[in-house]
Formats: structure tokens, C-alpha cells, sequence
């Protein structure tokens, strides 16, 4: 059945094949409340927003400013008040003692520009636009965000960081979903520089004078970056507002000024130089914390607003060593159990998506509550939408929390509870009901199961033992899936600007060749929409370069064999299902399109057969050259449906293969 985009949303219980239309599933209403709903609509012409005020019970509160902020890879575990000994955080600390905890909130995605667009669309990953972390991909022009769905109801609308959701030049732009201002880095890239030559606002450079790139310059972003999201509270202050800071910090590159009174209390430490500044910066995010809040205390909006505060997805295990084998501040280990989250970020096991989360609001909120309730990130918006007395768009995944906050005797109905909560990146996928979890950890993998209740570490597969609960879950995941519709840049040259401004002056522009990208020609090439990964040797989950972004039209984005935990040593493989039979006449290659070489094919076996087992295969031999330019390589002409790129070296004589894009050749 296909899937309406216009279709209200109605219970959870009611089967859409019992509806007229299409109708989504997964919903909080139910069908009595949204009939009256519609009902009251039609007879007094009211907007939604007007109809949900309505229909809200007295003891409602009224709607809040919202402050949301979101510290970048800050693990579950690096806050004192889960007490990490290595972190002092007395301002989150306080807002979890005058708020609520959650312990099994989890990210949309496991890394940086997916997690974002799932928190911003209140879509999981099988239905959002961004789905990869390479080259700035944009949200549709049309897509509605947390931003708009609340200016519609009339909140100023302001975010301060890193954006992630579409570079300069797209259709992506904050501007354009919602934001009345957005001021930081709308690229990822970019983000990786505390000291950039410039910040963005509204798509329009903002300079920073005495920057250079890298870790070189005297006006420390992350500064400004909190400055102009006080100026916006201030300027807001008499009618509601929404203040979304994403921030960087304690992503890396782990700068921080000497003079910063964090970098104080770890400087003498006896850790790596990194590590020190890690925790400092996470320290500084905490009195930064502090002063927001001090902020709204001043202007009297303490208990008119709720503060949300999360990591954006798990942590990343930096600086390990022998003695630290899960990083050395291990984000992902109890401090004080020593229980572990397997994984981290990059991956869809628990360590790459429980965040920390955490949500105040004086007066409302009752203090000092730890909740295990299960959600994730599209749940924020239509949350956040309830709050406000707005209506969320139709074709969301997530379902609102409001009870669970508030209480379910003020809201007047129970929290509803997630049929499934879904994940996928590249070719990793994960689906859980409950306490089960289904995880296939990569491409042509097989699928792991898991009982969290039981073992959260995820070291026991049960696959074997339930093949019934996998095969429901597994189910599930097919359904969630559809494929990803990208939007478009029309400047992206813009974009490409703002990556290599993370290099400012520090690298020679010849050594950083992310300006301009070449493309594979079209002409005469199979068409890519035919092509799927049957199989491949091996790929980098860890820095997501998987192996379907060698097919995948973007040349931002590419493959490359496994280089960790193992290395994966040549001859490496990657078989192409061109879906039919056609006549294959030669293949296309367009090597990565940064600054280096790392994988350039060299010599390699090209084989087409009309069965997925090669065994009645034509295979021809042929070479490549150095170069970034797209190269085409002809075969002699033969019928097939299935292309085995055997890569046997690499251009420099390394043992790894990488590829920004490949095309076949033929008709």
C-alpha cells in the first residue's frame, strides 16, 4: 500500500487497511480524540493549533519557550552525576536534580548530519532525506523541521551551531525550514575548526578576524556561538521563543583556550594532552549550561521555559591505548559497574545511540525523576509540537513524550509506546520491539539478536535460539525502509567553500581538494537507478564509508575496505546486481575526491556473468591511472546482469581500495 503524505494521523491500534486511503502508522492519537477533532475543525473553523488548545485539559500548563541544546559525540557516561570521576558538570548535574533523567533515550542515527535530520523531521532513518554524514547532503526544499512546525504557531525561531541538514548553496539551508536565524556552521566539515576564517549566518559569511584555520587564530567560535544565542533569547524574551544549540564542543578538534577557566582545572591532569582538553571542553559546555540558564533566571522566564539537553548520538572512543581499550575516558562503560555498551559512534549498537538526555522546566517537570521510558529522536518534534499547540506534519515516525513529562494525569491520557523504533546507516541496520533487538551490523552480514533486558552489552546472539522474534523484527525493517530522496544543491560550490574553510590558510589550497569534485559522465552508462551491492569484500563502518556510496551518484561520498579493527589485505571485491540482464561493454571509475590517495584502484579484474556465482564468467583485466578525473576502461562486450570488480593493487602500492563512484558501461 502506498504511503500518503497528507494522511492525519490516527491510533495506534487502527489497521490502515481498514481505512479509506493510506494512512501511517504509529501515531499517539486515538481515534475518538482525532475525530472531534476534525469534527470541531469543520464546525468552527478553527486552525489545528487553536483545536489542540481546545482540547487540552485545564490543568495544562501554558506553552513554553524551548531551549534545546545538543553537545556534539558527548558520550552517556562523561557527566559527573553519572559519576564519571573524570568530568565535573555541576550545572547538567543540577538540571537533572530539578528535572528528569532518561536512561534509554536514543539517537536517531549514529552519526552527526543523520542524528540531526532525524531530530529536526521526526522521521527515523528509513524515511529521511540525509541519511549519510559526507558533503553536506540537504533536506528536501519542502521537508518541515521542528523550526517551522513551530513558527507556524508563532515562536521566534532561532538555532546556534552546527546545522548539519544541508551545506550552503542547497535546499537545505536553515533558512529556508523554519529558522528566522541561524548563525554558526551549516557543514560539518567546517565544524571541525574552532578557529575558522568564518561562521555563517543565514547563508551569508560572517569573518572572524585573526583566524587561520585548524587549531590557529584568536576568535574561538564556540564563544560567539553561545553569545548570539543569548542575544536571541534576550531579544525574544516577551513572546515565546525556540533556541535550538546544537554546539560542537567536545567534538573535535579538541581546542580549547588556554585562558579558559575549564582548561584550569585539567591542564596539570596526567592524561594525554587531547584527553585533557576533552573533558575541559566538556566542562566549559557545562558553565555554558549554567549561564543560559542564569539568563532565563534574570529575565524572569526560568519556569516559562523547558530546557532539553542530549548528546547527538553515542560517544566516540577517543584517545584508547593498551590501559583504555574503550577510549581513555570510556563514554560508553559505567564508571561505576564497569557494564559497557558495545560499540560506539558509527554504529548501531547501544554505544552508538544511548545519549545522554535530560529535561527541566521548573513548576511543570517533577524534580529529581530518572525514567526509562523508550524513545528516541523523531520524537522530539512531535513532542515539542504538542508543548506548543501545534500540529506536527503527517508522515512523522515519532510519537510525543508530553505525558511522560508532564505527568499522565495532567495531560489526561497515557504515554504511548513505540510499536518499533528503527535504525539504518549505509548498510547497517537496526530494528527493536521492546526489549528485543535485531541488528544486522553491515552489508551481506548476518543478522545478530539481542535481549537487552537481559544482556544490554550485547554479547549474547540469540539469533539461533528465537529465529520466530528475528524474522518479525527482520519484517519490520523491510517495512520501515524506503528509499532516500536527497535534496539539491544550486550553488554547491558554496558548500565546498565552507569545507575547506575548516583548512583556512594553515594547508595550501592545492593540498585540500574539496573545492571542486568531478562527476562520471552519464552518457552511454547503465542507468544507476537499476544498480544494488550484491556483495562486497569488505568496508569502513567505523568512518562510514560503505560500500553502496560507490554507487550511489555522489562523489562526496565513497568506499573503502576495512582498515580496522583488521586490515583487510587485496585482492578486494565488490559484485554489482544491475538488476537485468544487459550487454556490459566497460566500466567507469572515479577515484575519492579529497586530498588523497588512499585506495586508488590500479590493476583490476572485471568479470560479468548471468548468475550472482560467476560460474560461466568473461573476465577482462584492466589498469587505471592517478588521477581525480573520471576514467572509463572498455571491456569486450558481453551479456550479464551481474559485475565483479576485482581491485588486485593500488595506485601507490597500498593494501587498501577505495572508490568515489563506479558506472558500467553498455546498453
Amino acid at each position: 500500500m502506498k504511503k500518503c503524505s497528507h494522511a492525519l494521523r490516527l491510533g495506534r491500534n487502527v489497521s490502515r487497511a481498514s481505512l479509506p486511503g493510506c494512512l501511517p502508522q504509529g501515531r499517539p492519537w486515538q481515534m475518538p480524540i482525532v475525530l472531534g477533532v476534525l469534527w470541531t475543525m469543520y464546525l468552527g473553523g478553527l486552525s489545528p493549533g487553536e483545536v489542540l488548545a481546545e482540547t487540552k485539559p485545564s490543568s495544562w500548563p501554558p506553552r513554553p519557550n524551548i531551549v534545546y541544546i545538543v553537545s556534539d559525540e558527548l558520550g552517556y557516561y562523561e557527566l559527573s552525576c553519572m559519576g564519571h570521576p573524570h568530568f565535573q558538570t555541576p550545572n547538567i548535574d543540577r538540571l537533572a536534580a530539578e528535572g528528569i533523567r532518561f536512561t534509554q533515550a536514543l539517537a536517531g542515527s549514529s552519526l552527526c548530519a543523520p542524528t540531526r535530520c532525524c531530530l529536526m523531521t521526526g522521521k527515523h532513518s528509513g524515511h529521511t532525506s540525509v541519511r549519510t554524514n559526507g558533503g553536506g547532503t540537504p533536506l528536501r526544499a519542502d521537508e518541515p523541521t521542528i523550526a517551522s512546525v513551530l513558527k507556524q504557531v508563532g515562536y521566534a525561531t532561532g538555532g546556534f551551531g552546527k546545522w548539519g541538514c544541508g551545506g550552503r548553496g542547497s535546499t537545505g539551508v536553515p533558512e529556508r525550514h523554519g529558522f528566522d536565524i541561524f548563525f554558526g556552521y551549516y557543514d560539518q566539515v567546517h565544524a571541525h575548526s574552532y578557529y575558522p576564517p568564518y561562521l555563517i549566518r543565514n547563508s551569508v559569511e560572517v569573518p572572524l578576524p585573526g583566524n587561520h584555520g585548524l587549531s590557529n587564530g584568536t576568535t574561538y567560535s564556540h564563544y560567539l556561538i553561545v553569545e548570539e544565542a543569548k542575544k536571541f533569547i534576550r531579544e525574544n524574551k516577551d513572546h515565546p521563543f525556540f533556541c535550538y544549540l546544537p554546539v560542537t564542543p567536545p567534538h573535535g578538534i579538541h581546542d580549547i583556550p588556554e585562558t579558559d577557566p575549564a582548561w584550569a582545572l585539567y591542564k596539570d591532569k596526567p592524561w594525554p594532552l587531547d584527553a585533557r582538553k576533552y573533558a575541559a571542553m566538556v566542562n566549559m559546555v557545562d558553565r555554558h549550561v549554567g549561564e543560559i540558564r542564569d539568563l532565563l533566571r534574570e529575565l524572569g522566564l526560568e519556569e516559562k521555559t523547558i530546557i532539553f539537553f542530549s548528546g547527538d548520538n553515542g560517544g566516540h572512543e577517543y584517545f584508547r591505548d593498551a590501559d583504555h581499550p574503550r577510549g581513555f575516558h570510556a563514554p560508553n562503560v559505567d564508571p561505576r559497574t564497569g557494564q559497557q555498551f558495545r560499540g560506539g559512534k558509527g554504529n548501531l549498537y547501544e554505544g552508538g545511540l544511548r545519549v545522554p538526555m535530560i529535561v527541566c522546566w521548573p513548576g511543570q517537570i517533577k524534580p529529581g525523576r530518572v525514567s526509562d521510558l523508550l524513545w528516541y529522536f523523531p520524537d522530539v518534534l512531535p513532542t515539542l509540537a504538542e508543548l506548543a499547540g501545534a500540529t506536527p506534519p503527517a508522515d512523522i515516525d515519532g510519537i510525543s513524550i508530553v505525558p511522560e513529562l508532564l505527568g499522565e494525569d495532567v495531560v489526561g491520557r497515557k504515554q504511548p509506546q513505540h510499536d518499533f523504533l528503527y535504525w539504518e546507516l549505509g548498510g547497517q541496520i537496526a530494528v527493536r520491539k521492546k526489549n528485543w533487538k535485531a541488528i544486522r551490523p553491515g552489508m551481506g552480514k548476518p543478522w545478530e539478536l539481542y535481549d537487552l533486558a537481559r544482556d544490554i552489552g550485547e554479547t549474547q546472539n540469540l539469533a539461533a535460539d528465537h529465529p520466530e522474534i528475528l524474522k518479525e523484527l527482520i519484517a519490520l525493517a523491510e517495512k520501515a525502509h524506503e528509499p532516500a530522496v536527497e535534496g539539491d544543491f544550486f550553488a554547491p560550490e558554496l558548500n565546498e567553500k565552507d569545507r575547506r574553510a575548516k583548512f583556512g590558510d594553515e594547508v595550501p589550497p592545492e593540498q585540500v581538494n574539496v573545492t571542486m569534485v568531478n562527476r562520471l559522465p552519464q552518457d552511454g552508462m547503465i542507468p544507476r537507478k537499476f544498480y544494488t551491492i550484491l556483495s562486497c569484500s569488505s568496508e569502513s563502518q567505523s568512518n562510514d564509508r560503505l560500500a553502496r556510496y560507490a554507487i550511489d551518484g555522489n562523489p562526496r561520498t565513497w568506499w573503502h575496505t576495512q582498515f580496522q579493527p583488521d586490515l583487510k589485505r587485496p585482492p578486494h571485491e565488490l559484485v554489482i546486481d544491475l538488476g537485468k540482464e544487459f550487454t556490459v561493454s566497460g566500466i567507469r571509475y572515479l577515484a575519492r575526491q579529497d586530498h588523497t590517495w588512499n585506495g586508488t584502484f590500479k590493476e583490476c579484474e572485471i568479470a560479468v556473468s548471468k548468475t550472482p556465482d560467476f560460474s560461466e564468467a568473461t573476465t577482462t583485466r584492466v589498469e587505471f591511472s592517478k588521477t581525480k578525473e573520471a576514467q572509463e576502461r572498455n571491456i569486450p562486450p558481453t551479456r550479464g546482469r551481474y559485475v565483479r570488480i576485482r581491485i588486485l593493487s593500488e595506485i601507490n602500492g597500498g593494501p587498501w581500495a577505495s572508490a568515489a563512484e563506479i558506472g558500467i558501461v553498455g546498453e
